[in-house]
């Protein structure tokens, strides 16, 4: 049986750790807050629902006899922000670690969308991660505390796509500041990553980016040279380990977790796959008669 499905780290590897997860109440950081939980660390999950991060917090509680604090916070709004970096050292006093993970998208021609539609996701990924990653920056900088921030961007980040611009703008801008910071506040001991996932479905986000029969249409896991999507718990594994102490000298880092996906689009022969092998024949004898 194959082991990706489990645990990576043993089992005290954040205990004590204090971690707020942006986005945390469902989906990918949801999957990742619990693994956190699972290796001792309490953790802050954020989002715009209340009601949802409580009925996940008691969830992971459950799950795990860890701690979790729910609270809620538009990343959009710096004083909400700074509200849940204040309630956090004040229930569980110092904080470790920071990831990033609230965002928002929308697949579609870029002229349909309108100005809104394009700065709400500007303001979710690019500004709400900028200005959580400061508000922090400048609470651990004051006191002197080190921290380990930890960013979720894409590898469209790097080569661009058509049809999630927005997206795409705000986590270049993301990506920038992952590898910016990690050179600029490492003598802060402020160590500063990121992971690159490819597809990861989730059952919320998935049917809203690719409704009804287009999530069989455009099934990613054909696109992967691995023939498969990827598990939550593997995106888990590798956030808890660069969110842990065994990561020290991982510093301005973008790990890509896709199966490969990323190349293969990449590739200017990569689809030549679809060539059988009766086809290879018949292209060798054609070249051995010239």
């Amino acid at each position: 049986m194959s082991k990706y499905t489990e645990g990576m780290l043993r089992p005290d590897a954040l205990q004590g750790k204090v971690l707020i997860v942006t986005g945390g109440g469902t989906g990918l950081g949801r999957a990742m807050s619990r693994y956190f939980l699972q290796l001792g660390a309490k953790v802050v999950i954020t989002s715009r629902k209340l009601e949802v991060l409580e009925q996940t917090a008691g969830e992971l509680e459950a799950e795990t006899g860890g701690k979790v604090l729910p609270l809620a916070c538009d990343v959009r709004e710096w004083d909400q922000i700074e509200q849940v970096i204040e309630r956090t050292a004040a229930e569980w006093g110092a904080i470790d670690g920071l990831l990033n993970n609230a965002a928002g998208n929308f697949i579609s021609p870029t002229e349909r969308l309108s100005h809104r539609a394009f700065n709400t996701v500007l303001d979710i990924v690019l500004k709400g991660t900028t200005q959580f990653t400061l508000a922090l920056g400048k609470h651990w900088i004051d006191r002197q505390q080190p921290g380990t921030i930890l960013n979720i961007v894409t590898t469209y980040a790097w080569t661009g796509s058509g049809y999630v611009v927005p997206s795409a703008c705000a986590k270049a801008g993301v990506l920038a500041l992952t590898r910016s910071l990690a050179v600029e506040w490492a003598k802060y001991k402020i160590r500063s990553n990121a992971i690159a996932p490819g597809p990861f479905p989730t059952e919320g986000a998935w049917s809203r980016l690719l409704p009804g029969e287009l999530a069989d249409k455009f099934d990613p896991a054909r696109r992967v040279p691995l023939g498969r999507v990827g598990e939550h718990q593997e995106l888990a594994n590798l956030a808890a380990y660069l969110m842990s102490d065994f990561s020290a000298y991982v510093n301005g880092e973008v790990v890509t977790i896709d199966g490969g996906e990323w190349l293969k689009g990449a590739g200017e022969f990569n689809n030549l796959e679809r060539i059988t092998p009766q086809m290879w024949d018949m292209f060798e004898m054609m070249r051995s008669k010239k």
